[in-house]
């Protein structure tokens, strides 16, 4: 047995048009355009792939380009440093209140994305897809903690009734 590869028929057709492929410059759509309306950057991607990728909408500045950085993202910084402080306190036993704080910051943020036209980084997709994101995770997020045992503070009495019966049959 040989350990040279084989040719097969259309293999080496196929790797003289990749070496084409290096040929082809396609100007890119994102770039800021000269005095002509003509982008300056140039891309050697191949033009059947997507070519530029949007901004999600709202993924502007949330504060004027002259402010300094935390200024500018403040949407997503106070997320994350109520997150962070969830986190902190369910490191000091207190569990139930730092979770509560974790989803009613992720709730937080899907308030911001839906009254803020920008909001920096928390914008991560669609306006929509984000709300949706941020609502039902921090909605998940505070139930599961309301329900956590021992003592819960939420009970539902037909999730009782569920597990009973998934677990007697």
């Amino acid at each position: 047995m040989s350990a040279e590869p084989r040719d097969t028929p259309g293999e080496t057709e196929d790797v003289k048009n990749i070496d084409d492929i290096d040929d082809i410059e396609v100007r890119d759509p994102v770039s800021a355009p000269d005095a002509d309306g003509v982008p300056r950057r140039t891309t050697r991607r191949f033009p059947l792939f997507t070519r530029d990728t949007a901004r999600p909408e709202g993924g502007g500045r949330a504060a004027p380009g002259d402010a300094p950085a935390p200024a500018r993202q403040w949407p997503i910084i106070a997320v994350l440093g109520l997150v962070a402080l969830g986190l902190l306190l369910t490191t000091f036993d207190q569990f139930r209140i730092g979770t509560i704080l974790i989803g009613v910051a992720l709730l937080g943020g899907a308030v911001l994305r839906w009254l803020l036209p920008g909001v920096g980084m928390l914008a991560v997709r669609s306006r929509f897809t984000d709300i949706a994101t941020y609502g039902v995770l921090g909605a998940a997020i505070v139930l599961l903690a309301l329900m956590a045992q021992p003592n819960p503070w939420l009970q539902i009495p037909f999730l009782k009734d569920t597990l009973h019966f998934t677990v007697d049959s």
